[in-house]
């Protein structure tokens, strides 16, 4: 449950917002800045609702003195009828939203159900950044390799920019995975995510799925169909494939993108959409423009940003962290728990080419794990056309454990893998006790403390 604290000189006001607030929030009460900075310090309330007129030190002070101190919880700033001015300086001073008196009480329950909810988006973010630093994972996506990173890195701040962006890929590599994560870590990630595959539709049906059709525009129109436009409206529109998009449909949807507005088939009237535009392809566009198969004007209005997802061969070094990942995933799946995966097994792994990249991989353990009844999988549990070796001798990359950091070149970031995963390991053997796995492994609990930090590990509280 949130808790919330209110700061108010005037007792009577106290009450009726904890008449308003008790049945949902646990509510705090506090008469004076001096009071409040007790309370937020021992009982670490999620919102404060702050009057401004307050004896000794008003409550634009104590907002300022809270900001100035780094403290990143939402302030809601309870004001007079007529102080707008005040107001403004409250929203410049860090306020998340100003309350003038007097309120409904339906009113405050909604300002500060917005306020929690924001910081709760605030806080998943953060934990969601700390996740891509420390483990290389980007939602379900993974890889800790620097084209991997540098993808990663790049598309958490395209996220919150709500730019359109054209993702360019192989088949397999990810890339309705990578637009579904830049949505839900977007402005618009609590409104609609609607995808469509251009290319596996015909032509005629592309038109109706994207823009809709009114009843009778075609033969077979038998009623008014919503198209995903207006489905995603206030969302994010992801067109898979749009490099296969006929030339008719591209006029179309530029038009879209310029206007803002849709039409349905067989419709007098357009209507107005905002939606944000992910598409994605594994064509070269340019060269399909230059053969005059795509439209230059649209593929500038559709690559804003461009983000290029690696195929499997030129990041492999994150096989062996995607092994362990599908060996626990599909694992769950088919009841087949502790799954590991041999050492020649590994070394066959990073030397096959995966022309259809991850997701070649994935279905290739899949079917490993179906097969055998083994809990170590080996070579033979694969499908014998799924390990197409590269020419050359297989590399050497040691245990299959160690095989990630083996072939990673830089020294300071493989280090810094091994100890994340060690430490990690170490603390789940002892429940997440601080103080237990330090003197396991032979440190003082301040040292194991201030390790977690700098590799950014949360630990249970003990």
């Amino acid at each position: 449950m949130h808790s919330v604290l209110i700061i108010d000189d005037d007792r009577t006001a106290r009450y009726g917002m904890r008449r308003a607030l008790e049945e949902s929030y646990k509510v705090f009460e506090a008469q004076s800045a001096e009071e409040a900075r007790r309370i937020v310090a021992t009982e670490n309330p999620d919102l404060l609702l702050l009057d401004i007129e307050m004896p000794e030190e008003n409550g634009l002070d104590f907002l300022r003195a809270l900001k100035e101190g780094g403290d990143g919880r939402p302030v809601v700033m309870i004001t007079a009828y007529g102080s707008e001015r005040i107001a403004v300086e409250a929203m410049k001073s860090g306020a998340y939203d100003c309350l003038p008196k007097p309120f409904e009480v339906d009113e405050l329950r909604m300002v500060v159900e917005k306020a929690l909810e924001h910081a709760d988006l605030a806080e998943e973010n953060e934990r969601l950044k700390s996740q891509l630093i420390v483990e290389g994972q980007f939602g379900s996506m993974i890889g800790a390799s620097k084209p991997m990173r540098e993808l990663f890195e790049l598309a958490e701040r395209v996220a919150q920019a709500d730019v359109t962006v054209l993702i360019q890929g192989e088949s397999g590599t990810g890339k309705e995975l990578l637009a579904h994560e830049i949505h839900r870590r977007s402005n618009r990630a609590m409104k609609p995510f609607v995808a469509l595959n251009c290319a596996a539709l015909p032509e005629h049906l592309i038109e109706s799925e994207l823009f809709g059709h009114e009843k009778g525009a075609f033969t077979g129109a038998t009623a008014q169909k919503r198209g995903k436009f207006e489905l995603a409206h206030l969302g994010t529109l992801f067109l898979d494939e749009v490099g296969d998009m006929s030339l008719t449909t591209q006029a179309k949807l530029l038009r879209v993108l310029e206007t803002r507005k849709v039409e349905r088939l067989g419709a007098t009237g357009s209507l107005d959409v905002d939606v944000r535009i992910l598409s994605a392809t594994n064509k070269d566009l340019l060269a399909e423009i230059a053969r005059q198969n795509f439209r230059e004007d649209l593929y500038f209005r559709l690559r804003v940003v461009l983000l290029r997802l690696p195929p499997l061969r030129e990041h492999r070094e994150d096989i062996p962290l995607l092994v362990q990942e599908f060996c626990r995933m599909l694992g769950e799946k088919h009841r087949r728990p502790g799954l590991a995966v041999s050492r020649e097994a590994m070394e066959r792994l990073m030397a096959t080419e995966w022309r259809g990249n991850v997701r070649e991989l994935k279905n290739a353990l899949e079917s490993a794990i179906v097969m055998s009844r083994n809990s170590v999988l080996g070579p033979e549990d694969f499908p014998p056309d799924s390990l197409r070796t590269l020419p050359g001798p297989p590399p050497d990359y040691g245990d299959s454990a160690g095989a990630s950091l083996l072939a990673i070149s830089d020294y300071r970031e493989a280090k810094r893998q091994f100890e994340v995963a060690y430490v990690k390991a170490k603390l789940r053997e002892h429940g997440g006790n601080i103080t237990r796995t330090a003197a396991a492994i032979g440190i003082h609990r301040q040292s194991l403390q201030e390790k977690l930090r700098e590799l950014g590990i949360q630990a249970e509280k003990e």
